[in-house]
């Protein structure tokens, strides 16, 4: 899902433009509700949002609902520079809110990372920040639980597009489709003949082939499911807490207590797995783990991964194949990489596995849903932060 004027962290956030809707904008559809306020002011002041960013263009009902039930003020494309958002917040140009809405990746993050400068300059009121996306690494969220502030995500209107997309890049690092694609448009018959002798000996079908899940939360879930249900591959996973029998049972995945020890069983490792801190997963020490000739896909964050150790390890052909579609530094991609995806040895995205229409309108519903429920008194659909809110 992005364009680099937005992101606040290398490798933070999807990469989809906020979408636009071509009929209908919030401005027009809270004109008659803030007529049907202004006639009825008996009653008690409704708790205010702050709404950072563009605006809902998909679900106009659920908004609707939202809008009646909140004082929604939104920022000027101005106000959300980083020194004019903090200085209005400062002067509480916004007054005492309650919630901060943040529906789309595209927009409403011009001000940056959300660090302590930004987070102290909140009011005490506030109880709730809801927005789109998965990643959350470019907000303190612990910080915020210090502060009493509940930090919820949307990674579940995501997750189906990210695993459709995941199977797709597992796929090309067994069948060989950067080279083969490359091949296809060079211009050179040669080269066209070439790769499709050559690509044969080199690819594989998935069957009965070890998956190495670096993370099985919801995402790492959907990808085990639709590889190991419509693939036939055997489902390995690390992860911090391990799953329930259940679950392990239904995706055929086998637990692994340590990441090395998962990485020596897998002919494809997939990272899906949030980012925390600056730690990488991914990198000199780790691929020494792989088994030879094994793949790599990243679907998680650029910033998981050291890009210098595995393009060594890809010119060493100790991986074999690798599809990135997040990186280190974007929206700049590693330049030894690049190399790699013209020579066919890699397939690189531009950190679009999220980005559907469906995510994006999950994106706004989930945000709102979100609000409503905590505002009112109810449970958050998707916390990230509830075990660091103070007891």
């Amino acid at each position: 899902m992005a364009e680099p004027t937005n992101t606040p962290v290398p490798g933070s956030t999807p990469r989809s433009t906020s979408p636009v809707h071509p009929q209908h904008t919030t401005a027009a559809l809270l004109s008659p509700l803030r007529a049907f306020t202004l006639e009825n002011n008996n009653h008690p002041p409704k708790l205010r949002v702050l709404h950072i960013g563009d605006d809902v263009c998909y679900n106009l009902h659920t908004y609707a609902q939202f809008a009646s039930q909140f004082d929604i003020v939104q920022p000027s494309p101005r106000e959300r520079s980083r020194p004019e958002f903090a200085r209005a917040l400062a002067d509480r140009r916004w007054g005492d809110f309650h919630a901060v809405f943040r529906p789309f990746w595209g927009s409403g993050g011009e001000m940056g990372r959300w660090d302590r400068e930004l987070i102290d300059l909140l009011p005490q009121s506030v109880r709730l920040f809801a927005c789109a996306g998965s990643g959350f690494d470019w907000a303190d969220t612990q910080y915020m639980a210090q502060r009493g502030i509940l930090y919820c995500n949307a990674g579940l209107a995501a997750a189906e597009a990210v695993a459709d997309f995941a199977v797709a890049l597992v796929i090309s690092t067994f069948r060989q489709l950067p080279y083969c694609m490359a091949s296809a448009v060079s211009a050179d018959p040669d080269a066209f003949q070439a790769c499709h002798v050559q690509a044969t000996a080199q690819s594989h079908n998935l069957r009965g082939h070890a998956l190495g899940l670096v993370g099985l939360g919801n995402i790492g879930q959907q990808i085990a499911s639709r590889l190991h249900r419509g693939f036939a591959m055997d489902v390995h996973y690390y992860d911090v807490v391990r799953k329930p029998a259940e679950i392990e049972s239904m995706l055929g995945a086998t637990y692994h207590a340590q990441l090395d020890s998962l990485l020596r069983a897998s002919d494809c490792v997939v990272l899906c797995t949030p980012a925390a801190g600056e730690t990488t997963i991914i990198n000199a020490e780790s691929l020494r783990s792989f088994r030879p000739g094994a793949r790599f896909v990243n679907i998680a964050r650029g910033s998981l991964v050291d890009e210098e150790a595995l393009v060594e390890a890809l010119e060493r052909n100790m991986v074999s194949a690798a599809a990135i579609d997040v990186h280190q530094n974007e929206p700049n991609v590693h330049s030894r990489l690049r190399e790699l995806a013209l020579q066919g040895r890699v397939m690189l995205t531009c950190h679009n596995a999220g980005g559907t229409v469906e995510t994006h309108r999950g994106f706004e519903e989930l945000s709102m849903r979100n609000i409503m429920a905590v505002l009112s008194g109810g449970q958050p659909l998707t916390p990230v932060n509830l075990d660091h809110l103070p007891k």
